[in-house]
């Protein structure tokens, strides 16, 4: 109940925004609420309104499109499932497939989650000079895919154009 997702007027995702911004956007009458929370509402002196998890702004806001979802640790953890890339376990960290020190950068295909062990026993190797093999190759998502992973959606909740690769 942390966050609402808003759709564009022609209702495309655009952003997650948290509880507070969707209601008053909703007060304000920016917005319409387009699917809450079965039982908890917000109460005030003068107004009763359902908790939102979905608004829909009522005027179509221009947005530059975006091809590619912006890089983040938070991400990399969600677009992984919390879970480790070497073992299997909750992952906690973010690993970089070819090391920093050996020039890796901070995107989609070189960085993993995995968990402290062996994000540490992996230290400053490849996963090949490590023999630590991936259980799964990192893909870069796509931005709907991405807002909604980050919403708390399920992989397999996600519509057929959504889907990423598992």
């Amino acid at each position: 109940m942390r966050s609402a997702l808003v759709l564009n007027a022609g209702y495309e995702p655009l952003a997650a925004v948290s509880l507070q911004r969707a209601v008053v956007l909703v007060l304000q009458d920016k917005a319409l609420v387009e699917h809450a929370h079965p039982v908890y509402r917000i109460r005030a002196a003068s107004v009763e309104l359902p908790v939102p998890r979905v608004i829909r702004l009522r005027r179509y806001v221009r947005v530059p499109f975006r091809q590619r979802a912006p890089w983040s640790r938070r991400g990399v953890l969600v677009r992984d499932g919390h879970r480790c890339a070497y073992c299997g376990r909750r992952g906690t960290t973010i690993d970089h497939v070819q090391p920093r020190s050996r020039g890796g950068l901070d995107t989609w295909l070189n960085t993993v989650a995995a968990c402290s062990g062996c994000n540490h026993r992996k230290a400053d190797r490849t996963p090949d000079q490590a023999g630590m093999a991936l259980l799964f190759t990192p893909f870069e998502p796509t931005p709907e895919a991405t807002l909604m992973l980050a919403l708390g959606a399920e992989r397999d909740d996600l519509p057929d154009w959504l889907a990423v690769p598992a």
